[in-house]
């Protein structure tokens, strides 16, 4: 087999949480073309089906919605029941549902520090482990969790405590599972993005006025592009990358390097 051929992803099934929009609408995009049926995952259940229609119709797979809250175990379950009905099995999981707070360390919460790191960690793990369960059983499969570059710096200026600590945890619950499962023939990989211009920061009143703080920083000056994630999301998901697991692909624009 080719790598062009390794590289597609026909007769995959895959679910990607957090997919309604941004990132996670491009990674399912990106499958999709690839060759593959996927199921967005979303809180956001009226904007995930808009989703799922329009990548439908882009690429002519099978692309369904499924509301599900990644932090509870019974709607992770409920969710993995969904794709199993529609799809049948579960090639990839694509484990990138998450939120950040930025409040300094003084004033966080317990509320607000909980909140965070029970959809960025606890939820990555509940949704890589009910799909590593189903890729043990079928003999294999590719789980992609997204970290961020955030797991390897500390932002500046924003205050965001809570978010670093649960994307470096996300680093190393894909190391420990890439470890575990090794054998049984699942890889866990993840990526971690730099500053991606989603319509979210573009749009936020408080994020949109650091934009400029953080192109200075960057060895690029720029923001990274959601489609700019797409090659790597294929390239883990299928079967060019096969000795690949345990890793974490940093996407920032040099960012981490200064």
């Amino acid at each position: 087999m080719g790598i062009i051929e390794k590289l597609r992803l026909d007769n995959k099934k895959a679910f990607v949480t957090g997919g309604a929009r941004g990132i996670g609408y491009n990674i399912t995009l990106a499958l999709a073309e690839a060759g593959a049926d996927v199921a967005i995952v979303d809180m956001d259940e009226s904007t995930a089906k808009t989703s799922a229609e329009e990548i439908a119709k882009q690429t002519g797979k099978k692309i369904i919605a499924v509301k599900a809250d990644v932090t509870k175990k019974a709607d992770v379950d409920a969710m993995i029941d969904s794709v199993l009905k529609a799809f049948g099995r579960i090639d990839v999981a694509f484990c990138n549902a998450g939120i950040a707070l930025n409040v300094p360390a003084e004033e966080m919460t317990l509320e607000d520090w909980n909140k965070v790191i029970n959809i960025n960690l606890t939820g990555v793990f509940l949704t890589a482990q009910a799909a590593g369960k189903v890729m043990i059983k079928q003999g294999g499969g590719s789980i992609i969790n997204t970290a961020s570059m955030s797991a390897h710096i500390v932002n500046v200026p924003q205050p965001q405590c809570s978010y670093n600590a649960s994307k470096a945890g996300v680093i190393q619950l894909t190391k420990s599972l890439a470890v575990e499962w090794a054998l049984k023939n699942v890889r866990v990989n993840s990526i971690s993005p730099g500053y991606i211009g989603t319509d979210l920061i573009m749009n936020s009143p408080l994020l949109k006025p650091l934009i400029e703080k953080w192109c200075a920083q960057s060895p690029l000056h720029r923001l990274g592009k959601p489609e700019e994630l797409q090659a790597i999301a294929v390239y883990l998901a299928g079967d060019a990358s096969a000795f690949t697991t345990g890793s974490d692909f940093g996407i920032d624009g040099a960012f981490t390097c200064i």
